[in-house]
């Protein structure tokens, strides 16, 4: 069986993406967009993670039967996340007491003074 050989500008275009995808998690940490942070976090690690098994761990150019577990894999990942989720969004988040409707960001509680 032979190997599909990957060109280096691939892996330098993947390593450019996961930067700017690693940035724009560290921006989305420090801004506050309610219920829907953990949604953005966890699109963006999708996609991060997506690229990585895609290139680097060569599941794009592997057999056919490799690629069906990882479809199943990541649609089993995805309704285990939709059940989370649907758990967290039937929890009362308002009558909770001394917690702040506008609650900061973890990120910033990390560099102030």
């Amino acid at each position: 069986m032979s190997e599909h050989i990957v060109s280096p500008k691939i892996y330098f275009a993947i390593f450019a993406a996961l930067m700017i995808g690693t940035t724009l998690t560290v921006w989305a940490a420090f801004q506050n967009f309610g219920k829907f942070n953990i949604v953005i976090a966890l699109v963006i690690a999708t996609i991060k993670a997506t690229l990585v098994v895609l290139y680097f761990m060569h599941a794009r150019y592997s057999p056919k039967r490799t690629q069906l577990v990882i479809v199943c894999s990541v649609f089993w990942l995805a309704i285990m996340l939709a059940l989370t989720l649907a758990d967290y969004d039937t929890r009362s988040h308002e009558n909770q007491p001394g917690v702040s409707h506008l609650v900061q960001p973890a990120a910033s509680r990390l560099f102030s003074a």
